[in-house]
């Protein structure tokens, strides 16, 4: 037998290992207001357990307003101020945005095979809140899922390869 063939016997391994990666795909509508401001946003994902596994994105201006991304805040704004200030990017104005995922955690471990829920949470001055919900399953299987639009999201898609 050739060393290369061997390798995955001698690791255990019956077939290569198969890695998954996750698009999103966020959209910010353009809303009609005598004064628009641009959204404060948090993508994230969470287990079963509803723990946070992963920050994908923070989009705001001034960390006073974060509290108002309500479900975020309590997750983990208000305790791993850290991570937060480490993946804070600025607001972003209407528009499709894309973020990936590729299977690690907030600690880079590859996380385990199963049932997760992606958020994508909006909160706008003088505007509105949105919380967007997109339960997954995380187990190399291919799969486009679609949230339709909330009051100050547009369309959530997600697509795991």
């Amino acid at each position: 037998m050739k060393k290369a063939a061997m390798l995955p016997l001698l690791l255990g391994l019956s077939s290569p290992l198969l890695a998954s990666q996750m698009t999103i795909t966020v959209e910010i509508p353009q809303l009609e207001a005598a004064q628009y401001y641009r959204p404060y946003i948090a993508v994230w994902i969470e287990n079963e357990q509803q723990q946070p596994v992963k920050l994908l994105a923070i989009w705001q201006q001034k960390p006073d307003w974060l509290k108002d991304l309500r479900r975020f805040w309590r997750k983990t704004g208000r305790s791993d101020s850290a991570l937060v200030d480490a993946m804070t990017g600025a607001t972003r104005g209407p528009g499709s945005y894309q973020l990936s995922w590729d299977g690690l955690d907030n600690e880079a471990n590859k996380v385990a095979a199963g049932n997760y829920v992606l958020f994508v949470e909006a909160a706008r001055e003088q505007g509105g809140r949105s919380l967007q919900r997109q339960p997954f399953s995380w187990d190399n299987s291919a799969v486009t899922l679609q949230q339709a639009a909330e009051p100050e999201l547009g369309q959530l898609t997600v697509t795991i390869k």
